[in-house]
């Protein structure tokens, strides 16, 4: 006999759903996949090299708690990114992909119980799937914040009651954002760091995008951190591999927090973890030292979101993100939209829905869809122009 569990009425995943959506319908034309973030661009040669010099790590469990050159290596490469120190032997954790982390430090972190009653996690909506089932796997209720163009496409915690902010244990913020590809102002950590503050709760800031980005670098919670003086347990900062050095099958990300988590979220580790393989981590040790391969990999979706620009610039509801590699595109049903581009040009993007819930303010996904611009430039700008021939020729902006 079956019994239900907290995860039974987790709704379907995105990718599934999209597979069912689209399953019985034929498509026309050559199949373009546009909605995983999954980078295409090439990784870095001099990344496997290392795997190799370092093979013989494959006959050693990792250490738990992460090479001690990793962790050198990310203290470097937070010192010269943001101007922050850190210390590589108490506040630093490399992890098996930051999904490992947002996950499990949700785990180690959040309270069974705030002021005598159930925790609320608040998370961005749209968001990344991995926060809400970590809200709920901690035994946590998940409150989705919705994130539109009126809030410039990022949550407005501050909007929330007091009500809701003191029963707050932990706020998932992603920055730049997936899908939106908008990025937090120095004012809105500052913000969000004196809320956290005054009703007591931890931000979980979700940065692995952080490297991929226009003009200007996105500033990191990090250093608005240490500029304001926060408790340096209040805030978590993740990033990763996947994204900057295209390297998403490494599985190397890590957080910087204080000692404290650090040790609350290795602890867990030692019962449940799975530490990235030895020469992975040497491996990345010498990725995050190079920028060379971040600035080309930069340049070469600076070039996509230009011809994004050019193609779709005229469009009704266009915006053009400031860093990430997601277009968040308006239209009339996501729903609708992804399966009229499938139909008419074998293109798949994803539904803005799916990655987002209802709530009383609305579905801030529902009128979107999701475009990835992974793949390299011929393929991506071949993508754009099928979709915006099939919704211009729609009739009458039916689907914008």
């Amino acid at each position: 006999m079956q019994y239900p569990t907290r995860f039974s009425a987790l709704p379907e995943y995105a990718f599934p759903r999209l597979r069912t959506l689209l399953a019985p319908v034929p498509a026309v034309g050559d199949v373009l996949h546009m909605t995983i973030g999954e980078p295409k661009h090439a990784f870095p040669a001099f990344a496997m090299e290392a795997v190799a010099a370092h093979a013989a790590g494959f006959n050693k469990y990792p250490p738990n708690e992460g090479a001690q050159a990793l962790r050198q290596a990310i203290a470097g490469w937070l010192k010269r990114r943001y101007g922050v120190v850190r210390d590589a032997e108490t506040d630093i954790l490399p992890l098996n992909g930051t999904r490992e982390g947002l996950f499990n430090a949700c785990l180690a972190l959040c309270p069974e119980q705030k002021n005598g009653a159930q925790p609320l996690v608040l998370l961005p909506n749209p968001f990344y799937q991995c926060y809400m089932v970590a809200a709920r796997a901690a035994g946590a209720k998940a409150v989705f914040v919705n994130a539109g163009p009126a809030q410039g496409f990022l949550p407005d915690f501050a909007a929330l009651g007091p009500e809701v902010l003191d029963q707050t244990a932990i706020v998932y913020m992603c920055s730049p954002s997936n899908p939106q590809g908008a990025v937090a102002s120095a004012d809105y950590w500052r913000n969000l760091l004196s809320l956290a503050e005054k009703h007591d709760f931890i931000i979980f800031a979700d940065e692995c995008y952080s490297e991929i980005y226009r003009d200007e670098a996105p500033v990191g919670v990090l250093q608005i951190a240490d500029e304001a003086g926060a408790d340096p347990s209040r805030v978590l900062a993740f990033h990763s591999l996947s994204k900057r050095s295209n390297l998403p099958g490494f599985r190397s990300g890590f957080v910087a927090t204080s000692a404290a988590n650090i040790r609350e979220m290795r602890q867990l580790r030692s019962y449940t973890g799975a530490p990235i393989p030895l020469p992975i981590q040497m491996a990345s040790a010498e990725v995050w030292a190079d920028e060379a391969h971040v600035e080309e990999n930069r340049n070469l979706y600076r070039a996509k979101f230009d011809v994004a620009d050019e193609i779709l610039g005229n469009m009704p509801g266009y915006t053009s993100p400031r860093a990430g590699f997601f277009l968040w595109l308006k239209v009339a049903d996501g729903e609708k939209a992804a399966l009229e581009i499938w139909r008419k040009s074998g293109i798949r993007v994803l539904p803005g829905a799916y990655l987002s819930q209802d709530t009383s303010g609305g579905n801030p996904g529902r009128a979107y869809i999701r475009i990835a611009l992974v793949a390299e430039i011929g393929e991506v700008t071949r993508g754009l122009r099928a979709i915006k021939d099939v919704l211009s020729a729609a009739g009458g902006g039916e689907w914008l």
